[in-house]
């Protein structure tokens, strides 16, 4: 999920965005929102769906995703796994035991 951008160049610019070359300001509106995170996606070679959460950033409210975070959601919105705040409070070890667990528990 794109949520509100965390490092724009109007805010918080950081050297690793130089790097990547995904420089934005904030983005004005949802339109503009959706143009950064396309932009990001392509730039940053992210290859799973994206989606964008509203300019009211809804979605970023309710799951306290800044700056970013990792879930399992099951398809009844039951969260089976929440990490903690990123980039270096989560663990691709924990997501993958989690994913584990979950796909386990679906085929018994």
């Amino acid at each position: 999920m794109y949520i509100v951008e965390a490092h724009p160049t109007d805010v918080w610019e950081l050297q690793s965005n130089i790097h990547d070359k995904v420089l934005f300001r904030s983005p004005r509106d949802e339109s503009e929102r959706a143009s950064v995170a396309g932009t990001c996606v392509r730039k940053l070679g992210i290859k799973f769906p994206a989606l964008i959460d509203g300019f009211d950033n809804r979605v970023e409210t309710a799951y306290t995703a800044w700056p970013d975070r990792l879930y399992i959601i099951e398809p009844d919105g039951r969260i089976v796994y929440k990490s903690n705040p990123g980039p270096y409070g989560f663990h691709a070890k924990g997501l993958d035991v989690a994913l584990q667990k979950v796909l386990t528990a679906s085929t018994t």
